[in-house]
C-alpha cells in the first residue's frame, strides 16, 4: 500500500509537470500565431487573448492523453535505470503487477480526458467560430486596432489610429485613405470619434484636420481644412454559416447519422480510449538497459503514438468515405493496439531477469 501511494505520487507529479511544459509550449505557439493574425488586422489585439483561451480548452484532451502516456512511461523509465525493477522482480513480482497501480492512476485521467474530448473542447470549437463570426461582422471602425492599418472588406479604405484616448471613446492622429469617383482622398484629424445619428446610421467624425483631395499620379489635387468632418461607416450584413462538425453538441452529435457526425464521434470516443491504452502500453515500452542510454525506448514510444493516433484519424476519414462500417472503423484501432500490448508484455514477460537468472 505505501508503495502504491508513492508510485501514484510519482505519476502525478510527473504527470503534473509533463503537463504544464505541454501547456506552456501550445500557448506560446498560438499566442505568436493569433498576433501574426492580428498584426495583420484580421482581429483586434483585445481578441488574442479569447482565442487563446479557446485553444488552449480545444487542445488540452490531447495535452492531457500525451502527459498521461509520458508520466507512467518517464516513472517506470527510471525505476529500470536505478535499479529498482530488479528489486522487484526478485521479490517475486512480475511486470505484469504494474498493471493494477497504472490503472488506478490512469483512469481518473482518462475520465477528465472523455469529458474535455466530449463537451468542453466541441463547446470551445462552437464559441470561437461565434466569436470570429461576430469579429466578422463588425464594421470597419470597430475593428481598428491602435498602431494597425485597417483595411475596409471592398478595399475602398484605409484607416490608421495612434491611440486611444484614456476615456476609450476617442481615438488621436487619425488617418483615412480613401478611393471615390476616381478620386483619392487623404484625411488627416487630431481626434476622432463614433456618432449615431437619429435613424442609426453611424458616422466616424473627425476634428481639426486635413483633407487631401485629387485624381491618382496628378500633381492637382485640392486641400480642404475642417474643423468637423464625418464619414458614414457602413455596417456589416451578419454572415451566417453552418457550424462545423467538431463544434456540434455531443447530445446532437449521438442523435446525428451523417457519416461526417458518425466520424467525429470515433475521434471523441477514441480519444480518452487510446489513453488509456497508451498508458498499458507505456510499461513494457519503458525497459531500459541500466547501462545504456534510455533514448531509444522514448523514440519507439514517440514512434507507437504518433502511429496511434493517425491510425486514429485514417479511420475517421475512412468512415467518411465509406470505406469502412462505423463499428469496425471505432473499434478496430483500439484493438490491434491491444494486441500490441498483449505482444510487448508476453515478450518483457518471457525474458525478465527473474527467469533468466532460474535458468
Amino acid at each position: 500500500m505505501i508503495f502504491q501511494r508513492s508510485l501514484l505520487r510519482e505519476f502525478t507529479a510527473t504527470g503534473i509537470a509533463t503537463l504544464l511544459v505541454l501547456l506552456a509550449i501550445t500557448i506560446t505557439t498560438q499566442l505568436i500565431r493569433f498576433l501574426g493574425i492580428a498584426a495583420r488586422g484580421s482581429i483586434s489585439s483585445d481578441a488574442v487573448l479569447t482565442f487563446l483561451g479557446f485553444a488552449s480548452l480545444r487542445f488540452l484532451p490531447h495535452l492531457l492523453s500525451i502527459a498521461l502516456f509520458m508520466s507512467v512511461l518517464m516513472t517506470l523509465t527510471r525505476s529500470y535505470r536505478d535499479s529498482e525493477m530488479v528489486v522487484w522482480f526478485t521479490s517475486g513480482q512480475g511486470l505484469d503487477s504494474w498493471i493494477r497501480p497504472v490503472l488506478i492512476y490512469a483512469a481518473p485521467t482518462t475520465v477528465v480526458i472523455a469529458m474535455l474530448s466530449c463537451f468542453v473542447s466541441p463547446w470551445a470549437i462552437a464559441k470561437a467560430e461565434v466569436y470570429r463570426q461576430q469579429l466578422e461582422s463588425q464594421d470597419d471602425i470597430a475593428a481598428i486596432s491602435p498602431g494597425v492599418f485597417k483595411e475596409s472588406p471592398h478595399a475602398e479604405r484605409v484607416y490608421f489610429v495612434e491611440k486611444l484616448a484614456a476615456d476609450l471613446a476617442t481615438v488621436a492622429n487619425i488617418f483615412v485613405h480613401s478611393a471615390e469617383n476616381g478620386e483619392i482622398g487623404t484625411t488627416i484629424a487630431r481626434r476622432g470619434y463614433q456618432e449615431t445619428a437619429p435613424n442609426g446610421d453611424r458616422f466616424l467624425v473627425m476634428l481639426n484636420g486635413r483633407r487631401y483631395i485629387g485624381p491618382p499620379g496628378s500633381a492637382e489635387y485640392r486641400v480642404i481644412e475642417f474643423e468637423k468632418y464625418s464619414v458614414r461607416i457602413e455596417a456589416k450584413e451578419v454572415k451566417e454559416t453552418l457550424p462545423s462538425v467538431k463544434a456540434i453538441a455531443m447530445s446532437k452529435l449521438i442523435l446525428d447519422a451523417s457519416l461526417a457526425a458518425r466520424a467525429e464521434l470515433i475521434w471523441r470516443v477514441g480519444l480518452p480510449l487510446s489513453a488509456l491504452v497508451l498508458s498499458l502500453l507505456a510499461i513494457p515500452m519503458s525497459f531500459v538497459n541500466p547501462r545504456a542510454g534510455r533514448s531509444l525506448n522514448l523514440m519507439l514510444a514517440a514512434l507507437l503514438y504518433t502511429v496511434y493516433t493517425n491510425l486514429l484519424s485514417i479511420f475517421q476519414a475512412w468512415v467518411m468515405q465509406q470505406k469502412v462500417g462505423v463499428f469496425f472503423g471505432m473499434w478496430a484501432v483500439h484493438v490491434v493496439m491491444l494486441a500490441v500490448v498483449a505482444i510487448l508484455f508476453y515478450f518483457r514477460l518471457s525474458v525478465r531477469p527473474l527467469r533468466k537468472l532460474k535458468k
